[in-house]
């Protein structure tokens, strides 16, 4: 069996509303009679997303104080509660045809736990899944949030692991509503600032090995 191909992309630091407009376009791309898959990996300009089982109250600060400290409010069609995105933090968005994989929303989910798990092990970090919940954790601390959509099949939205985001601004928020544990990033397990590049790389790896996929050389959001 010829395993399935996955474009990768890595537009940079992308406001939020124009990466969510980028994954429409690769939705229909993937949608069409043999379309591709594709992972973006960016960053985002500092924002904070409400998915659809989202509370507004979960937002701590004003919405003066956010617009004080640049930060953004979004509201969004994928699954999950209140996250925050921001510089700092990888943000990955994989666009899969899943009848090409495993038509089972489930099974995808734990599929992108396992490269966020595989990516920190790299690092001697052991990550978690937490029955009851979406997501990475080590030990009592989340590192990475998952929120997914899927129409006709066609995954957009995805992951986002902490790498060295400003920590202060998950003060602002609950994140995805929990009160009674925390968050974490790259940075502060390992005590010094780990490289962005490096943890795309990383993150692209294990995403073509728990996936399946074949990798293909970069192209840029021009040439779709």
């Amino acid at each position: 069996m010829i395993a399935p191909q996955c474009y990768v992309l890595k537009p940079g630091i992308v406001e939020y509303g124009k990466a969510y407009e980028m994954q429409k376009r690769l939705v229909q791309e993937c949608t069409e009679a043999n379309g591709s898959n594709f992972l973006l990996l960016l960053q985002h300009n500092p924002v904070i997303t409400i998915g659809r089982s989202g509370n507004g109250d979960n937002i701590l600060a004003s919405r003066s104080a956010l617009a004080s400290a640049g930060i953004g409010v979004s509201e969004v069609d994928r699954g999950g509660d209140v996250t925050y995105h921001g510089p700092g933090q990888l943000t990955g968005y994989p666009i899969l045809n899943l009848r090409q994989f495993k038509e089972d929303i489930h099974w995808y989910l734990r599929q992108l736990e396992e490269v966020i798990i595989r990516v920190l092990a790299e690092y001697d970090i052991i990550g978690e899944r937490m029955e009851g919940y979406t997501g990475v954790w080590v030990g009592n601390e989340k590192i990475a949030a998952i929120g997914i959509a899927v129409r006709r099949w066609i995954t957009y939205h995805g992951f986002a692991l902490n790498v060295h985001p400003d920590m202060s601004h998950f003060g602002m928020i609950k994140p995805c509503g929990i009160t009674d544990k925390g968050v974490t990033s790259l940075e502060k397990l390992m005590g010094y600032r780990v490289s962005m590049d490096e943890v795309e790389e990383k993150v692209a790896s294990a995403f073509a090995e728990v996936m399946g996929v074949v990798l293909c050389p970069l192209i840029t959001v021009t040439e779709l």
